[in-house]
C-alpha cells in the first residue's frame, strides 16, 4: 500500500513514520510513505497557501488552487488512488473505515490547516474523516491516526490475523483485561481463571469481561454486535444484579 500525506509541515510526520509498528510495516514492504509538501504546488515566489475568507471573519483559509494542483499530480500517477481530507466536517473515522481503507492500494491524506480549506475542494476529493467532536490545530494529528490505524491491518504487520482480531472494536466489543507478571502486585491479584490452562473456560471469561467492559463503558456498541445466546443470556444476568444492587 501507498500511503501519500498532503501537508504544510512535512517535518512534522519523520519520527512517527520512522518508529515501531510504522517502521517495521515499511521495511517489511507492507505500506511505503510519502510526505508531500502543499507549498510545492504553489507558484508564486512566496509560495502562499493561504488568504483571507470572502465575507471577513478571523484567521486564514487554505486556497484552493494548490489543493486542486497537488490532488490531480497525485491522480496523474494513479487515477484509482482514495483522496481523503482530515476536516471536523467529516464523517466520523472507525475501525471499519480503517478495515475498508486496509483494501485500498493508494490513499492520498489531505492535512487541513488554520481556519479550514476553501470549500470548493469536497467537488474534488472522496470523503472527509473527522476523528471527533473536538477542534485540533490541524489535520496532522488525525492524519498520523488514520495511518496508523489502517497500516496494522495490513497482511503481516502485526505478525498474524489473531493479533488484530481480539482487538477492542474488531468484534464491536471493548477487549477483555490482560494480565502478566507477577502475578500478585500490591494485593493485587491476576484472576485465577487465568492460570488454570483451560482454554476453554479461558475463551468464555474472555468475552464475558468484553461484555462486560462494554455494557458499562459503551453500551451504545452492544446495539451493533452480533451477540449469541450466551451472550445475552450473560447481558442479562448483568442487568438483573445491576438492578438489585
Amino acid at each position: 500500500m501507498l500511503i501519500e500525506l498532503l501537508t504544510l509541515f512535512p517535518e512534522f510526520f519523520a519520527s512517527p513514520l520512522s518508529q515501531s509498528m510504522l517502521s517495521r510495516a515499511q521495511a517489511q514492504g507492507a505500506v511505503e510513505f510519502r510526505v508531500l509538501n502543499l507549498r510545492d504546488f504553489t507558484h508564486d515566489r512566496h509560495k502562499v497557501v493561504d488568504d483571507r475568507p470572502f465575507g471577513g471573519g478571523p484567521g486564514m483559509v487554505l486556497k484552493i488552487e494548490p489543493l486542486v494542483e497537488a490532488i490531480r499530480a497525485v491522480r496523474e500517477q494513479d487515477p484509482e488512488v482514495r483522496v481523503i481530507l482530515l476536516s471536523p466536517q467529516g464523517a466520523l473515522f472507525s475501525q471499519d473505515k480503517a478495515r475498508e481503507l486496509a483494501g485500498r492500494k493508494h490513499l492520498l491524506l489531505i492535512c487541513g490547516h488554520y481556519e479550514g480549506v476553501d470549500d470548493r475542494v469536497h467537488f474534488y476529493i472522496d470523503e472527509a474523516l473527522s476523528m471527533g467532536d473536538y477542534i485540533l490545530t490541524g489535520g496532522e494529528i488525525p492524519a498520523l491516526a488514520v495511518v496508523d490505524a489502517v497500516t496494522r491491518l495490513l497482511p503481516g504487520v502485526l505478525g498474524g490475523e489473531g493479533a488484530v482480531e481480539e482487538e477492542s472494536f474488531q468484534t464491536g466489543l471493548l477487549e477483555y483485561p490482560h494480565y502478566t507478571r507477577p502475578r500478585d502486585f500490591e494485593g493485587f491479584d491476576v484472576p485465577e481463571i487465568l492460570l488454570s490452562g483451560d482454554h476453554a473456560r479461558i475463551q468464555r471469561w474472555r468475552r464475558e469481561e468484553s461484555l462486560r467492559r462494554t455494557a458499562r463503558l459503551r453500551p451504545d456498541l452492544l446495539e451493533k454486535t452480533v451477540l449469541d445466546a450466551a451472550d445475552r443470556e450473560f447481558l442479562a444476568n448483568l442487568t438483573d444484579s445491576a438492578k438489585k444492587d
